[in-house]
């Protein structure tokens, strides 16, 4: 096909390869863990093999705010080993995520394994209850959970995890400074757009109409937003960040 990348032969190849080792992790650590494999060629669709069911996707399913974040730091992303998130439903998920990248050092997809962990916090709360904690990492020797464990969108969805990270992204800032999109200023709307930006969000299609709907501006108006917040973060200084002006959660 006219403009094909010829590197896409050999991203396939590895994607192929990777498949069997889905489905070996899931099957060594059991019922309590999935393995997910990603294309961030197609993030509406990204999962191309799943073995488990702790996030409950499905092949064909988009990826997660962590797959977006990924994939808006392009061929500079590193792999995230051994964090913790919570579902929506409020269980406790340890994971990892690995970056793909083919000969050339591109990165086109991850491999992620998540590990359901509730049951296993649950556990050390009784022990700790029925020995007593004997320090920050209680009787058992494991560390404890972070309270702040942030919760991560998951589905086969991807227009659910767009307006996840709208949610933290748009409502928590104009909420907490009882401001609307209309009260901020210039400065503060590219560092909301810049912040959407650096998390992946533009890079799925249709995002920019759900951005403009939610803010209640024309696309166009998105737009020159998205233009002016690239503008502005590519004359900014090193070591500066936009973001801290109100595009945190």
């Amino acid at each position: 096909m006219a403009g094909a990348d010829p590197r896409d032969t050999e991203r396939d190849a590895i994607l192929r390869a990777l498949a069997p080792v889905v489905d070996g992790i899931a099957a060594t650590f059991g019922p309590v863990c999935e393995v997910v494999l990603h294309d961030y060629r197609r993030p509406e669709r990204s999962v191309v093999a799943v073995a488990g069911t702790v996030t409950g996707r499905t092949v064909g399913g988009a990826m997660s705010e962590i797959g977006m974040r990924m994939l808006a730091r392009g061929d500079a992303a590193e792999s995230e080993l051994n964090y913790v998130t919570r579902t929506g439903d409020g269980r406790l998920v340890k994971s990892s995520t690995m970056v793909l990248r083919d000969s050339a050092g591109a990165v086109f997809g991850a491999l992620c394994v998540n590990v359901d962990v509730t049951e296993v916090d649950r556990v050390r709360g009784l022990l700790d209850a029925l020995a007593g904690p004997t320090g920050p990492t209680g009787p058992t020797g494991l560390p404890a959970p972070p309270a702040d464990a942030p919760v991560t969108t998951f589905g086969d969805d991807i227009d659910s995890v767009v307006e996840a990270l709208l949610d933290a992204l748009l409502d928590a800032p104009l909420r907490g400074r009882d401001q609307t999109w209309a009260g901020l200023d210039r400065g503060r709307r590219l560092a909301l757009f810049r912040g959407l930006d650096e998390r992946g969000v533009f890079a799925v299609r249709r995002a920019i109409e759900q951005v403009a709907a939610r803010l209640g501006v024309s696309r166009a108006s998105a737009y020159s937003y998205l233009a002016q917040s690239r503008a502005a973060a590519a004359d900014a200084p090193a070591g500066t960040d936009d973001t801290s002006q109100g595009a945190q959660p």
